[in-house]
């Protein structure tokens, strides 16, 4: 009788993957249930970094909670604190300069590049390949300088606010991004060469992982996991934000389902992110960089909630206000959380050694994840 899979049997063999950094890019536990090299089932265990942000923001004002927010998706924390400034200014009323908005999502798209650098530099050398993490970080490091410029910090930056940004571009803003721009598109071919054309890469990678539309979006997936699955699903496209609904770009979809689709939608959107770049670049509007608010902050008895579309998908804050200075009660919708998800179902049935390529397409940041 043959077992089905997921069903403990004698002789199943039951190893653990984590939780230390190396093994799963975070402190992440996987245990993992195997029949030989075929993967019966992925339990993921979370909760080693879990800091309780949500209860510490219920004693943080509306202008302090913003902050912890970057120690969530590290790699999107202007996004995310993106997202917190809007829900702010929604509730109140705030009307944002025309130049901060161009100012936020010139932003927003070059974290969205830097990400996506880290994980391809990554991706590669989880799957063997080492000199990809070089050239990644090429790029990633130019865009680093113009953020460490403008905003002091070349990770967690905290430069959005309510009403607008912290401070005004540094002066060589413009010229810096223009130049970054210049070194991708020469540079950009290198990534075909190098990883996505090389033929052992594409073995490992397609047919590898696959998770249809209807399951992708029965667990929650958003982002790239559920563009590669031919879903459409980009906050910016759907329920535009900020003057995304002015920019001319394109949501990225692939069909395939499988983690080379999930490779190529990250890919084809860091050109996206360069194409709305280009757009703003020469077009930043003269002005204040924030809008004249009170010191203390104090969002109107309600409910609310916003969404942004992070580097790894819907990031999503939800807000219920006493109409004090800070949250009653507060619950963040992280994309990783209901990514990783779907990782046993993607996994069943799939070779151990091929359970790297699933969580790298997944793009898994862990206190993203454990909050």
């Amino acid at each position: 009788m043959v077992e089905e899979l997921g069903t403990n049997t004698e002789g199943d063999l039951i190893i653990n993957v984590g939780p230390q950094h190396p093994a799963t890019h975070g402190v992440l536990h996987l245990v993992i249930t195997l029949n030989g090299e075929t993967i019966k089932k992925v339990e993921p265990h979370l909760g080693y970094i879990h800091r309780s942000i949500e209860k510490m923001c219920e004693s943080l004002t509306y202008r302090q909670y913003i902050y912890v927010t970057s120690r969530m998706d590290y790699l999107s924390s202007h996004i995310n604190n993106h997202a917190c400034a809007l829900i702010v200014e929604k509730g109140m009323q705030i009307e944002v300069p025309p130049r901060a908005q161009v100012i936020r999502v010139l932003m927003d798209e070059l974290t969205r590049i830097a990400s996506h650098e880290l994980w391809w530099g990554s991706m590669a050398m989880d799957l063997g390949a080492f000199t990809p993490f070089f050239h990644a970080f090429r790029e990633r490091e130019a865009i680093n300088e113009i953020m460490e410029e403008t905003c002091g910090a070349r990770l967690t930056m905290n430069y959005m606010v309510p009403g607008g940004v912290l401070d005004d571009l540094h002066p060589d803003f413009q010229r810096k991004v223009k130049e970054f721009i210049s070194l991708y598109k020469r540079k950009i071919s290198e990534y075909d060469e190098i990883v996505t054309g090389n033929i052992i890469f594409q073995n490992r990678m397609k047919g590898v992982g696959v998770i249809s539309a209807a399951d992708a979006i029965s667990f929650g997936c958003s982002g790239p996991a559920l563009r590669g699955s031919g879903v459409s699903c980009d906050i910016r496209k759907i329920y535009p934000y900020e003057i995304y609904d002015k920019i001319e770009f394109d949501e990225v979809l692939e069909t395939a389902g499988d983690s080379f689709a999930r490779y190529m939608v990250r890919i084809r959107e860091m050109n996206q992110s360069i194409r709305i770049i280009e757009q703003l670049i020469d077009n930043i509007p003269e002005g204040d960089f924030q809008a004249k608010t009170k010191a203390v902050l104090k969002l109107p008895k309600g409910e609310f909630y916003q969404r942004v579309e992070t580097a790894r998908g819907e990031f999503g804050i939800f807000i219920v206000s006493e109409g004090g200075t800070n949250p009653y009660r507060i619950k963040f919708r992280s994309p990783g959380f209901s990514n990783l998800s779907a990782l046993d179902h993607m996994a069943r049935g799939s070779k151990i050694g091929d359970l790297v390529a699933m969580m790298g397409t997944l793009d898994l940041v862990i206190p993203d994840i454990d909050r």
